[in-house]
């Protein structure tokens, strides 16, 4: 009975190196965003609006969330066809964020913002470009996760559960993380 009861109260070992992963990408985050500080501080900094796609992408990526949580939701009450759809939703929202990304960094480009030019601009596509990679990451997951789904007989396994799970978490993440960068840049201003 002991033995039952430590087994439900572990964590899944893929779930915990996930965990040990994001935290190390939140740590490399928090040292971008630390070096942000120190070097605005150091003056010529050129300040610069954001072009509206980063607004459009930062409400893309939070329905992303919000879609890819009622899929799973939806998987395990076992619900094949809404799963199934609300996955690809997912999925071609985490596209549309990529894609809106490249269309702000054009944006930025096209108002004189460069990699070459004022540091504030190198941070800025340092910051958002890292995430983009991040979020390229997540949509390769969604991606075998949608393998899953179309190619495997449905069944609600915990083994499933828990590798779906594992895709859900990150993707929450990469959201939070995305609202944090945001958010930083906007009050840094």
């Amino acid at each position: 009975m002991e033995n039952v009861i430590n087994n439900r109260n572990r964590i899944h070992p893929h779930k915990f190196a996930l965990w040990a992963a994001m935290a190390s990408i939140s740590m490399m985050f928090g040292a971008f965003t630390s070096a942000y500080i120190v070097k605005q501080a150091a003056g010529n900094w050129l300040e610069f609006s954001f072009p509206y796609e980063f607004y459009w992408s930062t409400a893309v990526i939070l329905l992303s969330s919000v879609t890819l949580h009622y899929s799973f939701s939806n998987f395990r009450n076992k619900e094949e066809k809404k799963y199934k759809q609300l996955l690809i939703a997912s999925l071609g929202l985490g596209i549309t964020f990529v894609v809106l990304q490249y269309l702000g960094w054009t944006a930025l480009y096209e108002r004189g913002v460069d990699l070459k030019g004022n540091v504030s601009g190198s941070f800025f596509y340092l910051l958002s470009g890292i995430h983009a990679l991040h979020v390229l990451g997540g949509i390769a997951a969604m991606i075998v996760a949608m393998l899953h789904a179309y190619t495997l007989k449905f069944n609600v396994t915990e083994k499933r559960i828990n590798r779906f799970d594992l895709v859900v978490n990150y993707w929450h993440f990469v959201d939070f993380l995305w609202i944090y960068l945001v958010i930083f840049l906007l009050m840094s201003k």
